[in-house]
């Protein structure tokens, strides 16, 4: 009798998302990252206040990401990280608005979508891609979707808290899809360590805020 078949949903592939912040943001900051196990739908995605990031994927699925900041968990991870890596703390900029925390959660931010990209990879044998994260410092919400036709699209937010319990949201939206696994297959090694290692290196950390923003892919998005 064929081995009964294994389905993976959205959901499912959200927890790969998930995992990749988690992993990411610890081992950047050094610094003990969680999220809620309780997940909630929502209807639309929302860059917020102070600081929101976003970035597309495509290829075997579409979709977007997007992270929103309060400027205290913005700066406790600017300031965690950055102090990791050896910065004096009498450097380091005091407001979340400076072109340094901006320019810093874009990197990690890269580096995060570059893990989960790995591991759908790696998991699900598919392929996709992604663009290059935007940031805003905003003070009042922006509706952000994808200018695409998706397929019964869904969203989902989820919480993370810092070391320091301060706050931050990531929001996720897709297709509502599933993997149905046929039979076994052997995945193929994965490195992450390289994978976290290429998605800095695409990162142009010295690009300022306000050429962050790509005018043509806003347009896209409806901005």
């Amino acid at each position: 009798m064929a081995a009964k078949s294994k389905t993976l949903t959205t959901d499912d592939i959200l927890v790969l998302l998930c995992g990749s912040v988690k992993k990411v943001l610890t081992t950047a900051t050094q610094t003990d990252i969680n999220y809620s196990p309780m997940v909630q739908k929502i209807t639309r995605t929302c860059l917020r206040p102070d600081i929101g990031c976003f970035v597309l994927f495509d290829g075997g699925f579409s979709g977007l990401v997007i992270m929103n900041f309060c400027a205290q968990s913005a700066m406790e991870i600017y300031r965690a990280y950055m102090m990791s890596m050896g910065m004096p703390e009498s450097e380091l900029a005091t407001q979340h608005t400076s072109d340094e925390v901006g320019n810093m959660l874009g990197e990690l931010m890269n580096q995060i979508v570059g893990d989960f990209t790995g591991k759908v990879g790696h998991e699900l044998m598919v392929s996709i891609n992604q663009n290059q994260p935007k940031m805003l410092a905003i003070n009042k919400e922006v509706l952000v979707s994808i200018d695409t036709n998706l397929d019964r699209a869904q969203a989902r937010r989820v919480s993370f808290t810092t070391e320091r319990r301060n706050v931050f949201y990531m929001e996720l939206a897709m297709d509502k899809t599933e993997f149905i696994k046929l039979h076994d297959f052997e995945r193929e090694e994965v490195d992450p360590d390289r994978i976290v290692e290429e998605a800095s290196q695409r990162t142009v950390a010295t690009t300022s805020r306000e050429d962050v923003v790509d005018q043509d892919l806003l347009d896209e998005l409806g901005i």
